[in-house]
């Protein structure tokens, strides 16, 4: 829209006006730009919304924190992608440096927009109630009543503001009472200046602290703990020492010796499957790990553990992460010797059906170390391709098929190497794929010959119940010990950040005047009056209970 011709803003506009000339604010002055846009509080809520989108990938992706195996699993599925992901820290999110840059930043906008508040409303705390305005009837709250001797009220000025006074503090007021000399336009008065609801800053302060607190004791406090995964076979036992965690992810300030000495031992695992609904039929229902727990002092205790029931035990929360099976291999050399028998974990492929990859690794006892990679199937199915798949994940049709390979497995150089992953690079395979030699199948109780007769192989029938394959191959659990030593303070975080997210969300900021004057025919005339910092619908309400309790407890006669 164009100006009107006679327009002036006051400004000369003609040839010799100066250009502004803006100072330079120098190194100094842009820190303390950058501090200020740093510590607003807009830049705390986009920092924490920030924080909240950065924790995504940690629910999409396996973390190795608390799933190493799902982590092993995800790069060979994904040989092509998992690289690039683990390039930018997409397995160690919680502990990435981009989490930790806004983890950091965080932390130090809400210290610089919590502290300044903090300081300014201690200071409004001990400030008096504000002068009563002037004119209290230019107040949209407003309301006021002239009493005289025959209402029964029998007070000047100064004993009806003395009643209001009182009246207020009992509500939960601050109060202060504060005399206007006569002028020209107004006669002398005497009011009484209220204010509550300072209690709604302190709940937004209260807020924000706690969130300072979570992010401090997180911060902190998660230094001291640590995490562990083990995989534990049924029968088997796990004793709290360092060396016999399969991974073990400790905070920055965690020590060895902290370790709780107390060991566990699987008994059974029960998983119980859905038979009933066709249209869910062998899904699983619930799992179970009946477990032992023994400390040094020879204290045994029976329990169990579940998905959404970890077992808490001298300071650790041990959860249950995941459980497959685990088939018991013995291999013989030719004379008849066992070189390696033990019961192998088998990583789950489908959870549905259990089909299973696992790893033999033969180190010594032989002529060549031996490797095999396996596929176990609960219930066996064959594919016209000559493949087997499984169709249900219980023990009906219970088959073990392997390939073997022979030659160096790279575990004499000192380098560890995962016990779920067999690098065939350099190795000779004597079975299956294009050696034109079929793979070893194996049902429980079953045995074969090896190629090139390097040994024997046997799947070994736990359970050699004739008409039966229930308990012929062990379960096996894989359990997360987890120490936590933030767990009481984020609790408390989380508490008062409810109570001051409530607080600030229910407690009105108002200011209640009483103003009193004592007119020439002996009345008293007496204003009432609010105002309300932000919305308030209560306001209006609030007053004319106001001046309604204080004419009751005047003596004003309501009948």
């Amino acid at each position: 829209m164009s100006r009107p011709s006679d327009y002036t803003d006051g400004r000369d506009d003609g040839p010799s006006e100066q250009p502004v000339s803006q100072p330079k604010l120098g190194v100094v002055g842009w820190l303390r730009w950058i501090w200020r846009q740093l510590t607003s509080m807009r830049t705390a809520l986009l920092l924490l919304l920030l924080l909240a989108i950065a924790a995504i990938p940690g629910s999409l992706v396996p973390q190795r924190s608390s799933d190493p195996n799902g982590v092993t699993q995800y790069f060979t599925e994904h040989p092509d992608l998992a690289p690039v992901l683990d390039s930018i820290q997409m397995f160690d999110v919680f502990t990435s440096a981009w989490f930790s840059a806004i983890y950091i930043l965080l932390f130090t906008s809400l210290i610089g927009c919590v502290i300044p508040r903090v300081k300014h409303h201690i200071g409004a705390l001990r400030a008096k109630p504000p002068r009563t305005p002037v004119r209290l009837s230019r107040l949209s709250d407003y309301s006021e009543v002239t009493y005289r001797a025959g209402d029964g009220v029998e007070a000047d000025a100064a004993a009806a503001v003395s009643s209001a006074r009182d009246l207020l503090k009992k509500s939960g007021y601050r109060v202060e009472l504060y005399e206007a000399p006569a002028t020209k336009t107004s006669p002398a008065s005497i009011s009484v200046s209220a204010e509550r609801g300072y209690l709604r800053e302190t709940g937004n302060l209260v807020f924000h602290s706690a969130l300072l607190l979570i992010l401090l004791v997180v911060g902190i406090g998660g230094g001291f703990g640590y995490s562990g995964q083990r995989v534990v076979v049924e029968g088997q036992s796990f004793v709290n020492v360092l060396g016999d965690y399969d991974s073990f992810s400790p905070g920055r300030f965690f020590d060895p010796s902290q370790l709780a000495p107390y060991s566990l031992t699987l008994d059974e695992f029960n998983v119980d499957y859905e038979t009933e609904n066709l249209n869910a039929y062998g899904q699983p229902i619930d799992f179970e790990a009946n477990v032992t727990t023994r400390t040094p002092s020879g204290d045994a205790h029976d329990t169990a553990i579940k998905v959404n029931e970890p077992l808490r035990f001298e300071g650790t929360d041990v959860y249950l992460l995941g459980n497959g099976y685990a088939p018991t291999i013995t291999v013989k050399d030719p004379e008849g010797n066992i070189v390696f028998t033990d019961s192998v974990p088998f990583l789950p492929q489908d959870s549905s059906t259990l089909t299973s990859v696992g790893v033999v690794k033969v180190p010594d006892g032989l002529d060549k170390q031996l490797g095999m990679v396996g596929f176990f199937y609960p219930t066996a199915y064959p594919l016209e391709s000559g493949a087997y798949t499984s169709t249900y994940p219980d023990l009906e049709y219970p088959l073990l098929t392997l390939n073997v390979y022979t030659g160096d497995l790279g575990i004499d150089g000192g380098v560890p190497k995962s016990v779920y992953s067999l690098d065939v690079d350099g190795m000779t395979q004597l079975t299956g794929g294009d050696t034109g030699v079929e793979s070893i199948e194996l049902m429980p109780g079953q045995s074969t010959e090896l190629p090139h007769g390097l040994g024997t192989i046997e799947f070994v029938n736990e359970n050699p119940q004739k008409g039966s394959y229930a308990g012929s191959v062990h379960r096996f659990a894989s359990f997360d010990i987890h120490s936590d030593k933030t767990q009481l303070g984020v609790a408390i975080g989380a508490g008062l950040v409810l109570l001051g997210l409530l607080t600030s969300l229910f407690v009105p900021r108002r200011r209640v005047w009483v103003k009193a004057y004592d007119n020439d025919d002996g009345s008293v005339r007496i204003e009432y009056a609010g105002l309300a910092r932000g919305e308030d619908p209560g306001l209006a309400d609030a007053v004319e209970s106001v001046a309604y309790r204080h004419g009751t407890a005047l003596g004003v006669d309501r009948e």
